[in-house]
């Protein structure tokens, strides 16, 4: 069966909300409803309308009830969409068949997010770790689907575009582009792995950024390093990993890593494809865990974090790492307000309350980023030469000088310094600690 698309407007969606009657969601309906549709948004499409869509079983075949299914059918042939977006999750079946029941294209939650990291992506690794979680998806799919393998635009492939045929999708030719893919990925990934050595033996501190999608850590990225990072009012504007060398209080270099926003439900296929790249959250220093504080959900927001951060072994309430830190608090009342800072002073996890579109409480936020890489800083003492003044100077600038006594000939100084800084200063200047 083919869709009538020259009837359809091509930027256009039509949206379902699944709401199960057995189980209480942790958000309010609103919350759900606005986030698929900012989702639909990301990637440039008009809601024409959204729909709540209560069951309490789901058919295999159709997975509503004969009678929605005609409801919807004839909304949809009303309003002409160009593609039914499902908030749940599909199987190969449910898809085909509502496809035919509705005649239009039909995608769920998780080929809307594989369809907007496709068009975010913009590294190598990231254009080829989403495009293995969409291999890996369409493969479970049945062997008729409304896309092809060579899609002609930017996202995942399930949107697909005006005028495409329907195709029988070869699975051999799946499974041996997944092969290709994993192996692609795997030599970019042992790049990145050498960077990373090559970073562990300079090594500054590396401050990893996490938190909800669009909840600024964009935005703070681009406060403290003053680089140009995309930094939208988009779900997941930022999806490629982004590096930057800053300095800390009392001169300690450091790299800041933003990351991919995470997300309530997140595709098993994504998590998959991107756990090489989410596991460098686990070799961070410092975990700054970013929190929109202006939203009244921000605790479902957190605790979706939190999931992701324990799925990969992060000990969220015992990790010295974890900063938590509240942006947007320039949004907030003054009774709210008052009521974050409450918290903050009794927090056995700490909390700077910060505006990163402002600038408020950054300083006070790399000041507390600095204890922490601080207290792994050993004591270690040096007997420079008594004219090695840039020898003294680096170490000025380098670490936190604890006591120093200078004699005729020769200082002794007693210094604060990570490993890496230890290892620095003696290859460029020839000292042995004492």
């Amino acid at each position: 069966m083919h869709i009538g698309i020259q009837e359809q407007d091509p930027d256009t969606t039509y949206i379902i909300q699944a709401v199960d009657k057995r189980n209480t969601p942790s958000r309010t309906l609103d919350d759900i409803v606005n986030e698929i549709e900012g989702l639909a948004r990301a990637i440039s499409l008009d809601v024409v309308q959204t729909r709540i869509t209560p069951f309490s079983t789901i058919s295999a075949k159709i997975f509503f009830g004969k009678g929605t299914c005609e409801n919807i059918r004839q909304e949809v042939e009303e309003l002409k969409p160009s593609i039914v977006i499902v908030n749940a999750t599909l199987s190969p079946i449910q898809q085909r068949n509502l496809e035919e029941e509705w005649n239009v294209k039909v995608i769920d939650r998780t080929a809307l997010i594989l369809e907007i990291f496709g068009e975010r992506a913009q590294t190598k690794e990231g254009r080829l770790q989403v495009e293995l979680a969409a291999q890996e998806y369409q493969k479970s799919r049945l062997v008729r689907s409304w896309t092809h393998l060579e899609r002609q635009r930017g996202g995942a492939g399930f949107m697909g575009g005006p005028g495409e045929r329907q195709i029988e999708i070869d699975r051999r030719l799946i499974s041996k582009r997944i092969t290709r893919l994993k192996r692609e990925l795997q030599e970019v990934l042992k790049t990145r792995d050498l960077g990373r050595q090559s970073r562990d033996r300079v090594p500054f501190p590396i401050i990893s950024l996490v938190g909800y999608t669009n909840a600024g850590k964009s935005t703070l990225f681009n406060k403290i390093t003053k680089a140009e990072v995309f930094a939208e009012d988009l779900l997941f504007a930022t999806l490629d990993p982004t590096m930057r060398k800053i300095m800390l209080p009392q001169n300690q270099e450091a790299i800041l890593a933003d990351t991919v926003g995470f997300i309530a439900d997140l595709p098993t296929h994504l998590v998959a494809a991107f756990r090489a790249t989410l596991e460098q959250i686990t070799t961070a220093h410092v975990i700054l865990h970013v929190i929109d504080a202006s939203r009244h959900d921000y605790m479902a927001q957190k605790q979706d974090v939190i999931k992701i951060l324990q799925d990969l072994k992060v000990d969220y309430e015992q990790d010295e790492r974890i900063i938590e830190v509240y942006n947007k608090t320039d949004l907030l009342d003054a009774d709210t307000r008052a009521d974050f800072e409450r918290d903050c002073k009794y927090s056995s996890i700490p909390r700077i309350m910060i505006s990163a579109h402002k600038g408020q409480g950054i300083d006070e936020l790399l000041a507390h980023v600095n204890e922490i890489t601080a207290s792994k800083h050993k004591e270690v003492q040096y007997i420079l030469d008594i004219t090695d003044g840039k020898a003294l100077s680096w170490l000025y600038a380098h670490g936190d000088i604890t006591q120093r006594e200078d004699s005729q000939t020769h200082v002794k100084v007693s210094i604060r310094l990570d490993s890496a800084n230890q290892h620095k200063f003696e290859d460029l200047f020839k000292y042995k600690p004492l």
